[in-house]
């Protein structure tokens, strides 16, 4: 893969991170997750995925914090060989940044360490590393040898465990391990399923060991959680613009004919399931995910209901109009009108009647609906079960997205949303 350009300028005054590790564990997905992008770099399960130095620039208000993307280190045990072999030609002794330098000087920083050189290059321009740690696979020399050619950059190392999801993994070794190698600041996220909170922790964790810039990372960390409960928001309100949508879609109807009613029903159930899958891509795009991953079927919708009840006291009630007492005295009267009308339907006669008895209370929640019925159509209108299942749908896709890394690659399937 040809050496991409960074995305920005280099800038000094900016918070620099360089997130490193061995090859494939997950670099490119733990920024693609904090970044809520995922279109950043590429990732693939095959060896040596990132190439380059790939930079993404965060900016919230006066912060700007500079994450690198860094190949993976592929041959630590050599390259921890050579840097000794440089401590023992110098005539004094180097300190580990000196000797990372004079590596770096060699003409093996070209050739055979390229990708190491390109790791070590950027983490002694950045203000920290991030190490991130495939736990499903247990620690081996090389990655002692990592962590050990890492330090003598002289910079903040903080490991981050990956994968920690996964019901075979070695975490508590690492644990143990990068103790024992003075590394006690640990980073528990998963980057394809994060807690729900876990953006939050990071930022706080980082906010420990870089004492400089720890107002602006609590500042980064809180302003992450607010963005996560403002998406969160903003879900449910999209959800419920989709209730009152389809709880307010209703057809009308001049035939008893059973074909007519079934055509009209099959109309129905396909503009809302348009109405269903616009929600969806809505909140996908809200979430900055793509909808391909969400693997999407048909909304069972096997129910609909014809209004057949609108003259009850019991329909008033629930289209929020009060009966008042000279409802039935209304009602009376309500008879000769519906003489009068020519016998168009008793209840409606009726439940006209009552609206002057009660003063004509709420006459226009009821409006054209009325006045379809002394017309003589029908009203279809979707099931509230059909309404039940949207609700439930809506809300577990929104929860699989709150939980969902932007490293995932696994499509969000039905019973998982």
């Amino acid at each position: 893969m040809e050496q991409i350009k960074p995305r920005f300028s280099l800038k000094d005054d900016y918070l620099k991170l360089a997130v490193v590790g061995h090859t494939n564990t997950g670099k490119t997905s733990l920024l693609r997750t904090l970044l809520h992008d995922a279109d950043f770099g590429e990732v693939a399960n095959a060896h040596a995925t990132t190439r380059h130095v790939e930079g993404a620039m965060l900016r919230l208000e006066h912060l700007k914090l500079q994450w690198f993307d860094t190949p993976g280190i592929e041959d630590s045990i050599a390259l921890l060989d050579y840097l000794d072999q440089l401590q023992q030609q110098s005539a004094s002794r180097l300190d580990g940044p000196a000797i990372i330098e004079r590596f770096l000087d060699s003409p093996e920083s070209q050739q055979r360490f390229e990708h190491e050189a390109r790791v070590l290059r950027q983490l002694l321009a950045c203000d920290a590393g991030l190490y991130v740690v495939d736990v499903r696979e247990p620690v081996r020399s090389k990655h002692r040898d990592e962590l050990t050619i890492l330090a003598r950059c002289g910079r903040p190392l903080i490991p981050v465990l990956n994968f920690l999801h996964h019901p075979d993994n070695y975490s508590e070794d690492w644990k143990n391990t990068l103790s024992r190698l003075a590394l006690h600041l640990i980073i528990e996220f998963d980057t394809v399923a994060p807690a729900i909170d876990g953006e939050q922790q990071l930022y706080q964790k980082l906010a420990l060991v870089l004492d400089e810039h720890r107002q602006s990372l609590n500042e980064l960390a809180e302003g992450a959680n607010k963005r996560r409960q403002r998406r969160r928001q903003q879900g449910q309100e999209l959800l419920a613009e989709l209730l009152v949508d389809i709880s307010a879609f209703r057809r009308q109807s001049t035939s008893d004919s059973e074909q007519e009613g079934i055509r009209i029903w099959q109309d129905m159930q396909e503009q809302v399931r348009q109405r269903e899958h616009q929600f969806i891509r809505d909140l996908l795009g809200l979430y900055r995910f793509h909808e391909e991953d969400y693997e999407e079927d048909l909304l069972p919708i096997n129910g609909e209901r014809w209004e057949s009840d609108l003259f009850s006291t019991e329909a008033l009630k629930d289209m929020g109009i009060r009966v008042s007492k000279g409802f039935a005295a209304g009602a009376m009267a309500g008879a000769t009108v519906d003489i009068i009308t020519g016998g168009l339907s008793l209840g409606a006669g009726t439940l006209v009647g009552g609206l002057v008895g009660g003063l004509w209370q709420g006459v226009e929640k009821v409006g054209n609906r009325l006045l379809g019925m002394l017309q003589g159509y029908r009203e279809l209108t979707v099931d509230d079960s059909v309404l039940r299942l949207l609700a439930v749908r809506g809300l577990r896709l929104l929860d699989a997205l709150d939980r969902r890394g932007h490293a995932a690659q696994e499509r969000i399937q039905r019973h998982d949303a």
